[in-house]
Protein backbone atom coordinates (compact mmCIF):
# COMPACT_ATOMS: atom_id res chain seq x y z
CA UNK A 1 0.00 0.00 0.00
CA UNK A 2 1.17 3.23 -0.80
CA UNK A 3 0.68 5.95 2.11
CA UNK A 4 1.01 10.03 1.80
CA UNK A 5 1.66 11.31 5.22
CA UNK A 6 1.59 15.02 6.43
CA UNK A 7 2.81 15.90 9.87
CA UNK A 8 3.19 19.43 11.35
CA UNK A 9 4.29 20.30 14.64
CA UNK A 10 3.89 24.07 16.01
CA UNK A 11 6.09 25.03 19.17
CA UNK A 12 5.19 27.84 20.32
CA UNK A 13 6.77 29.99 23.50
CA UNK A 14 5.36 33.12 25.46
CA UNK A 15 8.43 35.09 25.39
CA UNK A 16 11.49 34.68 23.03
CA UNK A 17 13.41 31.73 23.63
CA UNK A 18 17.30 32.54 23.74
CA UNK A 19 18.64 28.95 22.27
CA UNK A 20 17.14 25.36 21.72
CA UNK A 21 18.48 22.92 20.17
CA UNK A 22 16.21 19.67 18.91
CA UNK A 23 16.87 16.39 17.61
CA UNK A 24 14.20 15.69 15.23
CA UNK A 25 13.45 11.91 14.21
CA UNK A 26 10.59 12.49 11.61
CA UNK A 27 11.81 11.24 8.40
CA UNK A 28 10.73 7.38 8.08
CA UNK A 29 13.63 4.26 7.30
CA UNK A 30 13.91 2.19 4.51
CA UNK A 31 14.04 -1.15 5.71
CA UNK A 32 12.25 -4.82 5.11
CA UNK A 33 8.59 -4.42 3.87
CA UNK A 34 8.94 -0.05 3.53
CA UNK A 35 10.40 1.87 1.04
CA UNK A 36 10.20 6.01 1.44
CA UNK A 37 9.22 6.77 -2.12
CA UNK A 38 9.38 11.03 -1.14
CA UNK A 39 9.87 12.53 1.89
CA UNK A 40 10.65 16.94 3.02
CA UNK A 41 11.18 18.41 5.81
CA UNK A 42 10.84 22.13 5.90
CA UNK A 43 11.49 24.30 9.07
CA UNK A 44 10.47 27.87 10.33
CA UNK A 45 12.08 29.41 12.98
CA UNK A 46 14.95 27.02 13.32
CA UNK A 47 17.50 26.28 11.44
CA UNK A 48 18.94 22.31 10.28
CA UNK A 49 22.60 22.65 11.53
CA UNK A 50 23.11 18.93 10.36
CA UNK A 51 22.15 15.18 9.53
CA UNK A 52 22.84 12.24 10.41
CA UNK A 53 21.71 8.49 11.16
CA UNK A 54 22.43 7.44 15.09
CA UNK A 55 23.19 4.53 16.58
CA UNK A 56 19.59 2.64 15.68
CA UNK A 57 20.07 3.85 12.32
CA UNK A 58 17.24 6.40 12.86
CA UNK A 59 17.12 9.88 10.30
CA UNK A 60 18.32 12.57 12.95
CA UNK A 61 17.70 16.00 12.01
CA UNK A 62 19.92 18.43 14.30
CA UNK A 63 17.38 22.09 14.38
CA UNK A 64 18.84 25.22 16.04
CA UNK A 65 16.32 27.71 16.87
CA UNK A 66 17.84 31.25 18.73
CA UNK A 67 15.79 34.10 19.67
CA UNK A 68 12.45 32.69 18.21
CA UNK A 69 8.96 32.08 19.70
CA UNK A 70 7.66 29.63 17.35
CA UNK A 71 9.10 26.57 15.85
CA UNK A 72 7.31 24.92 13.05
CA UNK A 73 8.37 21.68 11.22
CA UNK A 74 6.46 20.12 8.23
CA UNK A 75 7.28 16.57 7.49
CA UNK A 76 5.51 15.11 4.36
CA UNK A 77 6.06 12.30 1.46
CA UNK A 78 5.05 9.14 0.26
CA UNK A 79 6.14 6.13 1.61
CA UNK A 80 5.38 2.32 0.41
CA UNK A 81 4.65 -0.46 2.56
CA UNK A 82 3.97 -4.08 2.60
CA UNK A 83 1.85 -6.41 5.08
CA UNK A 84 4.12 -8.51 6.61
CA UNK A 85 2.20 -9.90 9.53
CA UNK A 86 4.47 -7.63 11.85
CA UNK A 87 7.63 -9.74 11.28
CA UNK A 88 9.86 -7.59 10.29
CA UNK A 89 13.39 -10.34 10.30
CA UNK A 90 17.01 -9.78 11.81
CA UNK A 91 17.14 -6.43 10.76
CA UNK A 92 20.06 -4.08 10.63
CA UNK A 93 21.22 -2.54 13.42
CA UNK A 94 24.49 -0.42 14.86
CA UNK A 95 23.03 -1.22 18.42
CA UNK A 96 23.78 -5.08 19.19
CA UNK A 97 21.05 -7.57 20.51
CA UNK A 98 21.66 -7.79 24.27
CA UNK A 99 21.21 -3.96 23.72
CA UNK A 100 17.44 -4.30 23.60
CA UNK A 101 17.25 -6.49 27.02
CA UNK A 102 18.59 -3.62 29.15
CA UNK A 103 16.42 -2.13 31.77
CA UNK A 104 15.75 1.62 31.17
CA UNK A 105 14.29 4.15 33.52
CA UNK A 106 11.20 3.77 31.90
CA UNK A 107 11.29 0.40 31.29
CA UNK A 108 12.31 -1.00 34.31
CA UNK A 109 9.85 -4.01 35.93
CA UNK A 110 7.94 -3.74 39.27
CA UNK A 111 6.19 -5.87 41.22
CA UNK A 112 3.01 -5.58 38.11
CA UNK A 113 5.12 -5.86 35.30
CA UNK A 114 6.52 -9.03 36.68
CA UNK A 115 3.18 -10.58 37.30
CA UNK A 116 1.97 -9.80 33.64
CA UNK A 117 5.59 -11.37 32.54
CA UNK A 118 5.02 -14.89 35.31
CA UNK A 119 1.33 -15.28 33.65
CA UNK A 120 3.20 -15.97 29.80
CA UNK A 121 5.93 -18.02 31.61
CA UNK A 122 4.88 -20.99 30.86
CA UNK A 123 3.70 -20.50 27.08
CA UNK A 124 6.88 -19.15 26.17
CA UNK A 125 8.81 -22.10 26.77
CA UNK A 126 6.05 -23.99 23.91
CA UNK A 127 6.11 -21.07 21.39
CA UNK A 128 7.76 -17.90 21.75
CA UNK A 129 5.50 -15.98 19.13
CA UNK A 130 1.86 -17.37 20.60
CA UNK A 131 3.67 -16.29 24.39
CA UNK A 132 4.27 -12.76 23.07
CA UNK A 133 0.96 -12.62 21.83
CA UNK A 134 -0.65 -13.61 24.94
CA UNK A 135 1.21 -10.68 26.78
CA UNK A 136 0.17 -8.40 24.57
CA UNK A 137 -3.05 -9.08 25.23
CA UNK A 138 -2.52 -9.40 28.98
CA UNK A 139 -1.15 -5.97 28.76
CA UNK A 140 -4.00 -4.49 27.23
CA UNK A 141 -6.20 -5.81 29.84
CA UNK A 142 -4.21 -4.90 32.68
CA UNK A 143 -3.81 -1.05 31.26
CA UNK A 144 -6.96 0.64 29.38
CA UNK A 145 -6.47 2.72 26.68
CA UNK A 146 -7.78 6.47 27.93
CA UNK A 147 -5.99 9.49 26.81
CA UNK A 148 -5.13 12.57 29.05
CA UNK A 149 -4.25 9.94 32.21
CA UNK A 150 0.22 9.99 31.15
CA UNK A 151 2.43 12.04 30.26
CA UNK A 152 6.20 11.65 28.39
CA UNK A 153 8.00 10.45 31.68
CA UNK A 154 5.40 8.25 32.98
CA UNK A 155 7.21 4.68 33.56
CA UNK A 156 5.77 0.88 32.72
CA UNK A 157 4.98 0.28 36.19
CA UNK A 158 3.44 3.44 37.01
CA UNK A 159 0.83 2.70 34.04
CA UNK A 160 0.12 -0.89 35.22
CA UNK A 161 -0.37 0.40 38.48
CA UNK A 162 -2.46 3.20 37.22
CA UNK A 163 -4.20 1.00 34.58
CA UNK A 164 -4.69 3.31 32.22
CA UNK A 165 -2.53 4.54 28.95
CA UNK A 166 -1.94 5.07 26.06
CA UNK A 167 -0.36 3.92 22.89
CA UNK A 168 3.51 4.82 24.54
CA UNK A 169 2.45 3.30 27.80
CA UNK A 170 0.91 -0.07 26.33
CA UNK A 171 4.58 -0.57 24.06
CA UNK A 172 6.29 0.38 27.46
CA UNK A 173 4.87 -2.34 29.35
CA UNK A 174 5.31 -4.97 27.10
CA UNK A 175 8.85 -4.02 26.18
CA UNK A 176 9.67 -4.19 30.27
CA UNK A 177 7.65 -7.37 30.99
CA UNK A 178 9.35 -9.20 27.37
CA UNK A 179 12.45 -8.46 28.61
CA UNK A 180 12.42 -9.39 32.03
CA UNK A 181 11.55 -12.67 30.57
CA UNK A 182 14.93 -12.18 28.55
CA UNK A 183 13.39 -11.33 25.52
CA UNK A 184 15.02 -8.65 23.66
CA UNK A 185 12.31 -5.50 22.86
CA UNK A 186 12.39 -2.05 21.42
CA UNK A 187 9.90 1.02 20.85
CA UNK A 188 8.95 2.42 17.58
CA UNK A 189 7.82 5.46 16.99
CA UNK A 190 5.80 5.71 13.46
CA UNK A 191 2.67 6.68 11.58
CA UNK A 192 -1.03 4.52 11.39
CA UNK A 193 -3.13 5.12 8.92
CA UNK A 194 -6.79 4.77 10.98
CA UNK A 195 -9.83 4.22 9.38
CA UNK A 196 -12.25 7.41 8.95
CA UNK A 197 -10.07 9.36 10.52
CA UNK A 198 -8.82 12.69 8.57
CA UNK A 199 -6.43 14.13 11.12
CA UNK A 200 -4.96 13.36 14.16
CA UNK A 201 -3.57 14.86 17.16
CA UNK A 202 -0.21 12.40 17.15
CA UNK A 203 2.00 10.33 15.87
CA UNK A 204 1.55 6.16 16.66
CA UNK A 205 3.95 3.82 18.95
CA UNK A 206 4.07 0.00 19.10
CA UNK A 207 6.95 -2.54 20.14
CA UNK A 208 9.08 -4.97 18.22
CA UNK A 209 9.88 -8.24 20.55
CA UNK A 210 12.97 -10.48 19.03
CA UNK A 211 11.26 -14.11 18.44
CA UNK A 212 13.98 -17.07 17.92
CA UNK A 213 13.74 -18.40 14.10
CA UNK A 214 11.64 -15.18 13.28
CA UNK A 215 13.22 -12.09 14.01
CA UNK A 216 11.88 -9.01 15.16
CA UNK A 217 8.45 -8.90 15.10
CA UNK A 218 6.16 -6.29 15.64
CA UNK A 219 2.98 -5.96 18.01
CA UNK A 220 0.52 -3.17 18.51
CA UNK A 221 -1.07 -3.52 22.26
CA UNK A 222 -3.33 -0.35 21.58
CA UNK A 223 -4.94 -2.07 18.20
CA UNK A 224 -4.56 -5.70 19.22
CA UNK A 225 -2.37 -6.54 15.96
CA UNK A 226 0.32 -6.68 14.65
CA UNK A 227 1.15 -3.88 12.65
CA UNK A 228 0.39 -4.31 8.80
CA UNK A 229 0.67 -2.53 5.32
CA UNK A 230 -0.95 1.06 7.46
CA UNK A 231 1.84 1.12 9.64
CA UNK A 232 4.82 2.94 8.73
CA UNK A 233 7.89 2.87 10.94
CA UNK A 234 10.02 5.85 11.57
CA UNK A 235 12.12 5.46 14.72
CA UNK A 236 13.25 2.69 17.24
CA UNK A 237 14.85 2.70 20.73
CA UNK A 238 15.11 1.27 23.96
CA UNK A 239 11.87 3.54 24.68
CA UNK A 240 10.95 6.77 24.40
CA UNK A 241 13.21 8.63 24.75
CA UNK A 242 15.31 7.40 22.02
CA UNK A 243 12.93 7.26 19.47
CA UNK A 244 11.19 10.93 20.64
CA UNK A 245 9.91 12.35 17.33
CA UNK A 246 10.90 15.72 18.95
CA UNK A 247 13.60 15.86 21.17
CA UNK A 248 16.28 18.26 23.10
CA UNK A 249 17.37 21.09 25.19
CA UNK A 250 16.27 25.16 25.71
CA UNK A 251 17.43 27.60 27.71
CA UNK A 252 14.75 30.43 29.24
CA UNK A 253 11.76 31.17 31.14
CA UNK A 254 9.19 30.40 28.73
CA UNK A 255 6.34 28.41 28.54
CA UNK A 256 5.93 25.95 25.88
CA UNK A 257 3.07 24.45 23.82
CA UNK A 258 2.62 22.28 21.13
CA UNK A 259 0.59 21.81 18.57
CA UNK A 260 0.28 18.30 16.32
CA UNK A 261 -1.87 17.43 12.97
CA UNK A 262 -1.16 14.96 11.17
CA UNK A 263 -2.65 13.13 7.82
CA UNK A 264 -2.14 9.67 6.86
CA UNK A 265 -3.91 8.55 3.20
CA UNK A 266 -3.64 6.02 1.16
Amino acid sequence: MRLRISHKTVYTYDRPVHYALQQVRLTPRDAVGQKVLSWNSTITGGSKQCTFDDEFRNHVDLVLMEDAERLEIVSEGEVEVEDRAGVIGMGKSFAPLWLFLHKTPATTPGAQIRKLAKSVEKDLAENQLSAMHALSAAVAEAVAYEKGTTGASTTAEEAVTAGTGVCQDHAHVMISAARHLNRPARYVSGYLMMDGVDTQEASHAWCEVWVDGLGWVGFDVSNAMCPDDRYVRVAIGRDYADAAPVHGIWQGEAKEELCVSLQVQQ
